[in-house]
């Protein structure tokens, strides 16, 4: 085990972090007016009385932003764990499906699932999850039987008081980064490296976020807004729920 220096934590997210900014404005260029229409339910805007064109495109696309963002940001955390873990326990990147890292401590081998936050699947997801746990204890015993391998499903926030799952242990918020790095700090610790560049990162992403509001309230009020400025229900309705195609 390795003692974790915290310069080397902010040099990784210094050079990193601008993936996950451009990877928020990516997914607003690759956003289409006509898909999230479609994924949206149009009686709930109505039963809620709203009247523009903004108000539904807002709606919309801050449900795609919040959703997407948690993904987005999910996806850099892992990267960040793993490369903390591999400068204090010398762990790598798992090539295993299903498993994410994978590191030797204490003569145990610890297979890895990173996930964002506690609520991450359903039961299905779960039980997908523990298949994939057991198939990797399988292959990794192919070429050491004796191996002991501990299955971990880790979580970047957030927290479950009862860990011991029967077949994996659940790790949430401080034991997870605990866990990976054998700093009790660390998930508090890492909070002030993640503000690098925020504000000016953040300013490009309003700008084409509302660039992308104003484009689809144009769009939206040309398709679906009668000649007054009225919203046109019922043609909002037959584009997202018709048997026929529009």
């Amino acid at each position: 085990m390795n003692n974790l220096n915290l310069k080397d934590v902010s040099q990784y997210v210094e050079e990193n972090i601008g993936t996950f900014h451009q990877k928020r404005i990516s997914s607003l260029d690759t956003l289409r007016l006509s898909k999230v229409l479609k994924r949206k339910n149009p009686y709930l805007f109505k039963a809620k009385y709203v009247l523009t064109a903004e108000q539904i495109i807002k709606g919309l696309v801050d449900a795609h932003i919040s959703s997407n963002e948690e993904t987005i940001f999910g996806d850099w955390l892992e990267g960040l764990a793993i490369f903390i873990n591999e400068k204090v326990y010398n762990g790598w990147k798992s090539g295993i499906v299903g498993i994410d890292l994978e590191f030797d401590n204490d003569n145990r081998r610890y297979i890895v699932n990173i996930k964002s936050g506690p609520n991450w699947g359903n039961s299905s997801q779960i039980s997908k999850m523990i298949s994939d746990f057991k198939t990797a204890q399988k292959t990794l015993r192919t070429s050491n039987s004796g191996l002991n391998i501990i299955a971990i499903n880790g979580c970047c926030y957030g927290r479950d008081n009862q860990p011991d799952k029967g077949d994996y242990f659940k790790y949430c918020g401080q034991k997870f980064w605990e866990f990976i790095s054998g700093n009790t700090n660390l998930y508090t610790e890492i909070i002030e490296p993640l503000s690098h560049k925020a504000k000016e990162k953040n300013e490009e992403f309003m700008e084409s976020y509302s660039q992308m509001i104003n484009k689809f309230t144009r769009e939206f009020g040309n398709n679906f807004c009668d000649k007054n400025g009225a919203i046109n229900w019922v043609e909002l309705v037959k584009f997202n729920s018709s048997s026929i195609k529009p």
